[in-house]
């Protein structure tokens, strides 16, 4: 896992105020974030051994970043401090529906450059699969690109937030896990179809009808096969948020609906979903089964508050998403 590492400050308020406006909070939450750490946190939860390769500042933000690494049982080896960036920060606003927005100052993840990737190489080659995401530099998501498929490690790519990459280390990635907005960023999106009803970010809660859901599904199921197809990427995953998610290989196409839950806080859920997914297909399991485990570790997550604290354990995933202990081995029938 190459990924960045923040600490959030979170404010939890009865709506979003308007430009101009002050209001009062109604709750403070200090912790751990980044999306490659929260992912690392997921992926940890869900029984992976993850190794962290990220970067911090010379600042206490990254002393409560180790302990609480620590306290979840995460290896800290790859973790080294700068002195020339603060430990990277988010600023999160969650209001009483459970939506939030986020503001990120980068900080030391900007100084974890592809150089990193060439000291990690032994450990990127013994690993089952590769994950990073949008949150570090360009140049050492193409680095990790390429070693992984030089060392034939499955590349896991999570596009969020969108950045310019080069086409080919987009196409190695196995799959390329993006939401709805990051799709369309790098020309994956649906045919207009009358009744199409695109959902929220992550895996997170929908008030959508079930016909609704069913008409998202299809519609982005037909985007992501024709994109692979197209080898955009050898596979695809357009999570889509209470609708579910679809995905797409060279073994086919599946869509899967999401559990119908409340949600309180969907911070960090998309996090929950990736970290997660890669856990699974690590362990052995298909893309379809990876997918329906994934979205139920992000159904969980909304229904809690924070980022890696709202994350299940491996037995409330697996009990919710009804898959065995065992990876199936069995691909899943196309949509």
């Amino acid at each position: 896992m190459i990924g960045s590492l923040n600490v959030d400050t979170t404010t939890y308020v009865r709506e979003f105020p308007a430009p101009g406006e002050t209001i009062a909070a109604h709750g403070l939450r200090v912790a751990l974030g980044g999306k490659g750490t929260n992912q690392a946190v997921a992926a940890h939860r869900f029984g992976a051994d993850v190794a962290l390769i990220a970067r911090v500042g010379a600042d206490a933000a990254a002393g409560l970043a180790r302990d609480t690494l620590a306290g979840f049982g995460l290896v800290l080896d790859g973790i080294a401090e700068v002195a020339d960036a603060p430990t990277g920060a988010a600023a999160i606003t969650v209001a009483d529906s459970g939506e939030n927005t986020v503001i990120v100052v980068a900080g030391a993840n900007e100084r974890l450059g592809p150089a990193a990737v060439d000291a990690e190489r032994a450990r990127v080659a013994e690993a089952d699969v590769a994950l990073t995401q949008g949150e570090v530099p360009v140049a050492t998501i193409e680095r990790l690109a390429a070693v992984g498929d030089e060392a034939g490690t499955r590349f896991v790519l999570n596009l969020a937030p969108p950045v310019d990459l080069a086409a080919g280390a987009i196409a190695v990635a196995d799959p390329l896990v993006v939401n709805e907005h990051e799709a369309r960023t790098v020309g994956i999106a649906p045919a207009p179809a009358a009744g199409d009803a695109t959902q929220g970010n992550g895996a997170d809660a929908s008030s959508a009808t079930e016909p609704d859901g069913d008409a998202t599904r299809a519609a982005w199921l037909d985007a992501t096969r024709a994109v692979v197809a197209a080898g955009l990427a050898r596979s695809v995953v357009v999570t889509l948020g209470g609708a579910g998610a679809v995905a797409a290989s060279a073994d086919g196409g599946w869509a899967e609906a999401a559990p119908r839950v409340t949600p309180v806080d969907t911070t960090g859920a998309g996090d929950g979903f990736t970290g997660t997914l890669a856990a699974a297909l690590a362990e052995g399991r298909p893309l379809d089964e990876a997918v329906r485990i994934a979205i139920a570790a992000g159904a969980l997550a909304v229904q809690a508050r924070g980022t890696v604290d709202s994350y299940a354990t491996r037995d409330a995933v697996l009990a919710l998403a009804g898959a065995s202990d065992r990876p199936s081995g069995a691909q899943g029938d196309d949509a």
